[in-house]
């Protein structure tokens, strides 16, 4: 049985052949001929879909739809009228239809809008499978060859597209096999990066656009020019920024998507200081000794960005009015929304918002919300159910209302780890799961991307012998006491800090206000 349907209309006799149509494709119908028979029927059935004629005597199907929806708020209902004006379509819909169809309907039309409301998730999810099972074979291939930086940030974008597409599915096989191929590409990645990364700091070979530089090579050109805010969203992964899209679609147009690499560690003292200083992370200690903070000093790490910032904007040339603001708490967050006004009198405003990177280390810390994010998909919708309930919605919006541009980046990703892997070290070694610095470090070489020389990563030193050692794909790093409690207590855990597509490659995101666009 395919589904039950009723069919609500007072010439009900004139639509046998469609009755019989439908059952013959395996749907069982039942038919009334008013709107009160309607609801009587409703309370004592339930029903897959509702066909109801908009004017029907005695009980109007309009009159009939706010009573059958108490009813059964969830069953979709499809409007059926000889009337095409205006305001019957707008009450309808505004009554919550799931369809509305003009009479005479034929056969076909009653079935297209059947399989629109009661299948489309099914066949969606089929499309979906096929399309994927195309690319699967094209993806397999370009992983199989030697792709450059360019290639690897295409290769990720698709299979972002993909996590996104799959997520609807109802096939949870296929989701695996993907779940596959991204174990893949993110290996393949870590010897990627393994072989390249201190080449591209170093001249050794041209790289790709890094976060150090990105003020320098891309934000630069607009300040002064247009009214900009640049939103830096702590721990943003390029997966929850295409999540974000559509609304901020509302109210901007994106002039430009770009995925961009973050620097090594992925972690906030590194990466988000090289992006406000301009410069990496060594260079910072040599130019600023009495702000840098190293992995041994005590109190923030970051405490020190709107200096760096504003070294960066003078070596740069641009004498223009600006601000920087940290948000950290929903306070801070609606106290910015309240002074506007004051952002809208500057040339260019940083933003930083920290809640995805909170969010990520909550759900390590708090039972109620590993269960909310208890997976990728999960982890997504939750950025997005606090983007849309958060203070930075109406700041948003304002900045749309003012016509300024908005562009959009982080310092760097995270992903979801689940293999550990040993690690000894001194008391003094740094407590990031994804990567160790200090000397004296044992681990499995097989296992880890080690930077020996920190110089060669632009790292500070932080003694003799000192190196960095970095996890790759999944991987964590637990130390041999208490092993089991910390395996337990962190795996599939979100965490950063280390080398995975998810971590390194982020989003640069420009977007013009509808509103300004408009204007020109």
């Amino acid at each position: 049985m395919q589904g039950r349907i009723l069919w609500a209309d007072d010439e009900i006799d004139l639509l046998k052949p469609h009755i019989l149509f439908l059952e013959a494709k395996g749907y069982t119908v039942q038919t009334v001929k008013s709107g009160s028979d309607a609801i009587d029927v409703c309370r004592d059935s339930d029903f897959d879909i509702i066909f109801l004629d908009e004017n029907m005597p005695g009980i109007s199907g309009l009159d009939a739809l706010p009573k059958i929806k108490e009813l059964l708020p969830n069953v979709p209902v499809v409007m059926i009228t000889k009337s095409e004006e205006e305001h019957i379509m707008e009450e309808a819909i505004g009554s919550k239809i799931a369809d509305y169809l003009i009479k005479p309907v034929n056969p076909n039309q009653i079935l297209l809008s059947i399989k629109k409301n009661l299948d489309s998730s099914k066949l969606v999810s089929q499309k979906t499978n096929t399309a994927y099972q195309q690319d699967f074979r094209q993806l397999g291939m370009q992983l199989s060859g030697r792709l450059d930086y360019d290639e690897w940030t295409e290769l990720f974008s698709k299979l972002v597209y993909w996590d996104l597409e799959l997520e609807k599915s109802q096939d949870t096989g296929m989701r695996q096999i993907l779940e596959m191929q991204q174990k893949e590409a993110n290996q393949q990645f870590c010897r990627y990066i393994e072989s390249n990364y201190t080449d591209w700091l170093n001249g050794v070979e041209e790289g790709p656009q890094l976060l150090h530089t990105v003020i320098k090579d891309k934000i630069a050109m607009h300040i002064g020019k247009e009214k900009t805010v640049v939103l830096v969203i702590d721990n943003l992964r390029f997966d929850q920024w295409k999540k974000l899209e559509p609304e901020f679609a509302k109210w901007f147009k994106v002039e430009k998507e770009e995925i961009i690499y973050s620097i090594l560690p992925t972690a906030t003292h590194y990466a988000r200081n090289a992006f406000f200083a301009g410069l990496m992370p060594s260079e910072i200690e040599k130019r600023f000794p009495n702000l840098w903070k190293s992995e041994e000093d005590e109190g923030g790490k970051n405490m020190h960005e709107s200096d760096f910032l504003e070294a960066n904007l003078k070596r740069l040339g641009k004498q223009v009015k600006w601000s920087y603001n940290k948000i950290t708490n929903l306070d801070a967050g609606k106290k910015l929304n309240d002074q506007f006004a004051k952002l809208k009198e500057n040339d260019v405003n940083f933003i930083v918002y920290n809640f995805v990177d909170m969010l990520s280390h909550a759900r390590t810390e708090m039972e109620m919300i590993k269960e909310l994010a208890s997976d990728e998909a999960a982890y997504r919708s939750l950025t997005l159910s606090w983007f849309q309930h958060s203070p930075l919605l109406e700041i948003v919006k304002k900045i749309a209302a003012a016509g300024m541009k908005l562009i959009i980046t982080t310092d760097h990703g995270t992903v979801k780890v689940d293999n550990p892997i040993r690690i000894v070290g001194e008391k003094s070694t740094n407590t990031n799961l994804r990567y160790k610095v200090g000397r004296g470090l044992s681990y499995n070489e097989k296992q880890v991307f080690v930077v020996r020389n920190p110089q060669d990563a632009f790292l500070p030193k932080q003694k003799m012998s000192s190196e960095f050692v970095f996890a790759g794909d999944s991987d964590f790093f637990v130390y041999p006491n208490n092993y089991n409690q910390f395996v337990n207590y962190y795996q599939n855990t979100f965490q950063h800090g280390g080398v995975s597509m998810a971590e390194m490659l982020i989003p640069y995101i420009e977007l013009g206000s509808i509103s300004r666009l408009e204007k020109k």
